[in-house]
């Protein structure tokens, strides 16, 4: 794969608006190889899926991409069942929905899943819950939280409370995209994203302000920093036979300085229940904007590997 310079999203060969069960719009874009076996693409807690551009982009050359934003992030409008339907157990309901829909829609093919962090949380507990609906099912860094008692379970509860409340402090509003890209740019965890995706991810996850003003978070920062609390309350630590397909565990690495809470759950998780694991040497939470050949190559060795390709 040849790494994306050029971080001018195309325009996708459809798009689509899907009307969740309780109302919630999610936007559907459709990129890439038509002809290709079907990845769906999702996003983390607090950004949005056209900001992992320079990751799935170069999949397009094989792949037929299925690029969506969770519940009240990034293209979708705010839910008018606001906060109360923010939810996991919702986004749940949001991805079988979508899956569902895609395939009745547009015909029945390979599908394979590929989430981040909060959606990757999504994607486990749809498994568990509703079944394993998958080819492959990739899941990068998701913020897996042990049952009490666990040895990683104090590090996990204090990177959520930390990140709860650091979510209720982002600033409301901004006068320019570029303000929140410098933030990002100066964010010791974010700092090290390739060339141009501090700016993009910075475009995908704000709107303007109606009246056009500055700009706003897609996502409200009550919205995001619910999310992270939720993740505590989950009871979701199952093992690879309970997620019941092929599925491949992307951890970010936690020999790393200053390694975030996931690194040494997700390293615990596949310990204690027969993931296949990887970790990608020197990256962080959003390891597929740090290091996305690396990331894209191990997928495809595991679609090699599991005969999917």
């Amino acid at each position: 794969f040849k790494e994306k310079t050029n971080m001018n999203i195309p325009k996708p060969r459809e798009t689509y608006d899907l009307v969740m069960g309780d109302g919630a719009i999610i936007r559907v874009r459709l990129h890439g190889n038509p002809d290709g076996p079907r990845i769906f693409i999702g996003n983390g807690n607090g950004f949005a899926v056209d900001g992992y551009y320079p990751f799935w982009g170069p999949l397009g050359d094989q792949f037929d991409l299925t690029i969506f934003d969770f519940r009240n992030h990034g293209s979708n409008p705010t839910a008018l069942s606001g906060l109360a339907g923010h939810s996991y157990a919702q986004m749940t309901l949001d991805l079988e929905r979508i899956l569902k829909n895609v395939n009745d829609r547009f015909g029945k093919k390979k599908n394979i899943g590929v989430f981040h962090s909060m959606s990757g949380r999504t994607a486990m507990k749809h498994a568990v819950e509703l079944g394993f609906k998958w080819d492959a099912l990739f899941l990068f860094d998701p913020p897996n939280v042990p049952p009490i008692g666990h040895r990683e379970y104090e590090r996990m509860d204090l990177f959520e409370h930390r990140l709860h409340d650091w979510a209720m402090q982002r600033p409301l509003r901004f006068e320019d995209p570029s303000e929140l890209a410098e933030q990002y740019k100066a964010t010791r965890a974010h700092s090290s994203w390739v060339d141009g995706a501090h700016e993009l991810m910075a475009e995908s996850v704000l709107v303007r302000e109606k009246g056009g003003g500055g700009w706003v978070l897609s996502c409200p920062r009550e919205f995001e920093a619910s999310i992270y609390l939720q993740a505590m309350t989950l009871n979701l630590w199952p093992t690879a036979l309970e997620i019941g397909g092929a599925v491949k565990l992307f951890g970010c690495d936690p020999e790393a300085r200053g390694a975030p809470g996931p690194a040494f759950a997700n390293k615990a998780l596949a310990e204690d229940g027969g993931f296949d694991y990887q970790t990608i040497p020197g990256t962080g939470h959003l390891m597929q904007i740090q290091k996305p050949h690396d990331c894209r190559q191990g997928m495809i060795d595991f679609l090699i590997e599991n005969g999917i390709l």
